[in-house]
């Protein structure tokens, strides 16, 4: 499975951005696509995932009511939908793939293939 990220960019704060997770070279039908971020100096945390099949999806509390993640099934596309950004989602985002049970969907070590990260920057 290959993954590009794209999207991110340059927005001041209050602003939002949508973030992108294409896998040209084929279906994700069995897969589930995490997005998590890493700011400098910082580990990489999970952000949000979504279950391909069956849609169940799941984003972390820091960035719930702002953050949204999607899929678009015809174009084999994972979004993530940023709102109201603040200046602590300043980060490196990268979206990810497991087949791995649901449960593990927060867990960086439960994604096999990556994407190649997509710089967000939040100006206050």
């Amino acid at each position: 499975v290959q993954l590009q990220a794209s999207g991110g960019g340059l927005e001041q704060a209050g602003g939002s951005l949508r973030l992108s997770c294409e896998s040209p070279g084929g279906t994700l039908g069995s897969y589930t696509i995490g997005w998590f971020r890493q700011a400098p100096g910082k580990e990489r945390e999970f952000v949000a995932a979504i279950k391909w099949s069956g849609g169940s999806r799941y984003v972390i509390d820091s960035v719930k009511g702002r953050f949204t993640i999607s899929k678009d099934t015809a174009k084999n596309t994972v979004y993530l939908q940023m709102n109201n950004l603040k200046s602590d989602d300043t980060a490196v985002y990268y979206c990810a793939a497991t087949r791995k049970v649901w449960s593990a969907k927060s867990y960086a070590s439960a994604y096999d293939y990556w994407g190649q990260g997509t710089q967000v920057t939040v100006s206050s």
